[in-house]
């Protein structure tokens, strides 16, 4: 099973689908913002990024683009109660996307719909800056490869 990192600031929500995802056989870590998932990411390299959209701090949009980047080989699923349906919607950059409060049954179809192969993974020494609302900020650690 493949290993996730759920990104979401409401930690009931967040503490649920990681209780289910685990039970179901995935490796979980969690983050409660994007620049706790960015440490995270920086620990260890997740296969799948499951994050919500609208964050205080650093938001999901600013979170999926910035892993998009630095990270290709990550999957990306992105949630939110402020679209519907079961498409991305326009501007988000994630590979699936799931709608809460649409089910458990939906969100694991996302997540299986995920492409494995097709994009390349990490490689190469990563800058220890992080670009956040227009201006470059220091990364509190640096990427283990």
């Amino acid at each position: 099973k493949a290993s996730i990192l759920i990104v979401e600031d409401e930690e009931p929500i967040r503490t649920s689908l990681a209780e289910i995802l685990k039970v179901l056989g995935h490796r979980v870590r969690c983050a409660a913002d994007g620049i706790a998932a960015l440490v995270e990411i920086n620990q260890e390299i997740p296969e799948i990024l499951l994050s919500d959209l609208n964050m205080p701090g650093m938001s999901g949009f600013e979170l999926l683009s910035a892993v998009r980047r630095r990270f290709p080989a990550i999957r990306v699923v992105a949630m939110s109660g402020a679209f519907a349906g079961h498409q991305v919607p326009d501007g988000v950059t994630a590979d699936a996307f799931y709608a809460k409060g649409n089910g458990v049954a939906v969100l694991l179809k996302a997540i299986e719909s995920l492409p494995f192969a097709n994009r390349q993974s990490y490689e190469g020494p990563e800058s220890p800056w992080t670009q956040r609302n227009g201006q470059a900020i220091k990364r509190a650690m640096p990427i283990q490869g």
